[in-house]
């Protein structure tokens, strides 16, 4: 029975109930992080609260405890269910208020911290690759809402998702207003042609994923030349790579769109050197969940 973080108290998940006048129910007003945990470590803790804390500001949400705080939580929550490796999602809501749209009725924010453990595609899908279909919905422009806010109405990726469910594959990629390539519905999308890794710029209305920047770092260090640049659905079927990032999928070769193979139709030599390089990082940083370490960090 794995424990829950709510407003303040460590509960059963069964326990664990939100009432039926929150707002982030009635109108997925709300926003949310997904965290990575491992072997004790959680990665790139401090970045993750960085980007609720600005979605938070942006919608005028006010989070009830301090940074310091709800990483205590996220840590506490993680030792609770004896959780070394695994999934954290930190959900703030804008709390229970009445049946109209008006925030200020709400008066306090929930809280909510889960920790599992989650494998979001089947461990032969890394070796041989994932399979997308391209979505007919497209993405909800920037201009209408920022894709920073990493809100709790996720009902556009949803409906991508579906589309890639009925044609049988594992991801659907989800186009602009304009047709260029934004992400998928729960990842970002990288491709490489001769060499060079590309990746949709934020302007195109992406979330700029943790493990995406992760990744551009990586590419900088392994001196692999990588660009934020505007491109195509024919550039994703040209391409000689493509793979998915996210803090759920981490680093996952993507081998078919639209049942064309991309580059021989097997995870590609640039892919495999950067998801060797991102399973190295996740082992050797992030924020200790037990023992001494804790103080080491602390003190650090």
């Amino acid at each position: 029975m794995s424990v829950i973080y709510l407003d303040g108290e460590f509960v059963d998940r069964e326990a664990a109930r939100v009432s039926v006048f929150d707002h982030g129910y009635l109108y997925g007003d709300g926003i949310f992080e997904g965290i990575r945990a491992y072997d004790g470590r959680v990665f790139r803790l401090d970045e993750h609260l960085d980007r609720l804390y600005e979605s938070a500001r942006s919608i005028l949400l006010t989070i009830p405890l301090s940074k310091a705080e709800l990483r205590e939580a996220v840590l506490e929550t993680l030792r609770r269910n004896s959780l070394r490796e695994g999934y954290v999602r930190l959900v703030i809501s804008r709390g229970p208020g009445d049946l109209g749209l008006d925030p200020r009725k709400c008066p306090r924010a929930t809280v909510a911290v889960i920790a599992e453990s989650i494998q979001l595609y089947p461990e032969e899908a890394y070796v041989r690759g994932l399979r997308a279909v391209t979505a007919t919905v497209r993405k909800i422009r920037p201009d209408m809402l920022s894709p920073q806010v990493k809100s709790l109405n996720y009902l556009n990726n949803i409906l991508a998702r579906i589309e890639a469910n009925q044609a049988g594959a594992n991801e659907a990629i989800m186009l602009s207003a304009d047709g260029y390539v934004t992400e998928c519905t729960a990842d970002n999308i990288f491709i490489v042609r001769e060499d060079e890794l590309q990746t949709p710029p934020a302007f195109l209305g992406i979330l700029r994923g943790v493990t995406r920047d992760t990744v551009l770092d990586i590419a900088r260090r392994l001196e692999i030349h990588a660009t934020e640049s505007v491109f195509t659905i024919h550039d994703v079927y040209t391409a000689d790579e493509c793979f998915l990032t996210g803090t759920a999928a981490e680093v996952a070769p993507l081998v078919e769109v639209d049942g064309r193979a991309i580059g021989d139709g097997r995870p590609g030599a640039v892919t495999k050197r950067l998801i060797a390089a991102f399973s190295a990082l996740v082992q050797a940083e992030g924020a200790p969940v037990w023992g001494q370490e804790v103080a080491e960090h602390r003190a650090a």
